[in-house]
């Protein structure tokens, strides 16, 4: 028998699709002679459900068709081992055990750090980022933050909370300017282009805005990059190592790389099922290796690399850059600590395959878990035995 891999997918996320496209293309590339390939997935409302059927991309295209066939479940830990649970009847069954989950989820609620910092207080080990990388790498104005913090340059940029644009519009409006146009609007917190708007004057910005606003709390402005190329490099490890990909130069139609470049556009294959759909970012138009000299090659593998360590990041990530044609001057984007599609097709030119790369994921999940375990998190003593009534050195708690 081997692992039991929870792949755990979906999640109440407006990047909810696109998991669910790249969990069932893992799960058919995974190596079944290793593990047993358990799928979880998570409906918009939260609830869990599991099911060989849930491997089958043609599957949600009828909810209430899920719903019927596949088996509501809860993760519970019991004697130290870990299981999905039926929801229904009187006497909860035990559906299978879990060894490790994968989660490929992708945006707020999930990649955050959300679904992994439940991972990690119920104690299952499971696959990527932790909590503080996965919430670093999703916050893009923590995110730059830190890079300055580490020499590593981002775009000028300015960004603010939703309801100070209410209350002081004008005062926000005047550092844009300072930016000067045209500029990038974001969701701070958000994924696969979504709610970001290319601005090329002041006229348009303040619906750029409150179009971000519908998505988010946090804003971020972002200076837009003349002569924009845009150079994608994947980087595998964990805080000890660090491998780089081919780098990639994707290509648009637009200022900027859309919702429907990265999911829409462009496909023309199956999924298992005979689906029609999104090969996921497999499909993107792009160019590998990239079309940069080899200066700003190792510039973006250098920088690749510190920027992994700096966020603590682990198993993969796909890091974004922003490259001025002219001047050849490099800025870090944004990682994505859950990439669309793993970034499986960046591995594939450097000769490692995509089940090798999701072998190489869990091995790493598995070893950071060992590692893990021999470090010390609690001590023996209960120092409330020192109590009396409820007294501290202080005095008496309030009730």
């Amino acid at each position: 028998m081997g692992i039991k891999l929870g792949v755990i997918f979906g999640g109440e996320s407006v990047e909810h699709e696109v998991s669910i496209i790249s969990a069932v293309q893992a799960m058919e590339s995974m190596d079944d002679t290793k593990y047993d390939i358990i799928p979880i997935y998570i409906s918009k409302n939260r609830t869990w459900y599991t099911g060989a059927m849930l491997r089958d991309i043609d599957v949600y295209k009828d909810f209430e068709d899920l719903k019927r066939y596949a088996k509501e479940v809860v993760l519970v830990r019991k004697d130290d081992k870990f299981y999905l649970q039926s929801t229904k009847g009187i006497f909860r069954k035990d559906v299978t055990e879990i060894d490790i989950m994968f989660p490929i989820v992708h945006g707020n609620n999930v990649e955050d750090g959300s679904l992994q910092g439940y991972l990690e207080s119920v104690g299952i080990p499971y696959v990527g980022s932790h909590v503080l990388g996965s919430a670093l790498g999703q916050d893009k104005v923590l995110m730059k933050q830190v890079f300055e913090a580490n020499d590593i340059s981002v775009v000028p940029y300015t960004w603010f909370y939703d309801y100070e644009y209410s209350d002081s519009a004008n005062d926000i409006l005047k550092k844009i300017e300072k930016l000067g146009y045209p500029v990038v609007v974001k969701p701070a917190t958000l994924g696969s282009s979504v709610g970001i708007t290319y601005v090329k004057t002041s006229k348009d910005i303040d619906a750029a805005i409150n179009d971000a606003i519908k998505y988010d709390k946090k804003i971020v402005i972002e200076k837009a990059v003349d002569n924009l190329i845009e150079v994608n490099c994947s980087v595998l490890g964990n805080y000890k190592y660090q491998e780089t990909s081919v780098l990639e130069e994707v290509l648009s139609d637009n200022e900027l790389l859309t919702y429907a470049d990265k999911y829409i556009g462009g496909s023309k294959g199956k999924l298992k099922g005979g689906m029609k759909s999104s090969k996921g970012m497999a499909s993107t138009s792009r160019i590998i290796p990239a079309r940069v000299d080899k200066k700003v090659e190792n510039e973006i593998i250098d920088i690749s690399k510190r920027a992994f360590r700096a966020l603590n990041l682990s198993g993969v990530c796909r890091i974004d850059f922003l490259i001025d044609s002219k001047t050849n001057k490099v800025f870090i984007n944004e990682p994505n600590t859950i990439p669309g599609s793993l970034a499986f097709y960046l591995w594939e030119p450097a000769g490692k395959g995509y089940k090798n790369l999701l072998s190489d994921m869990i091995n790493i999940a598995i070893k950071e878990y060992k590692e893990k375990s021999k470090k010390t998190y609690s001590f023996d003593s209960n120092i409330l035995s020192n109590y009396n009534g409820l007294k501290g050195a202080k005095g008496k708690l309030k009730r």
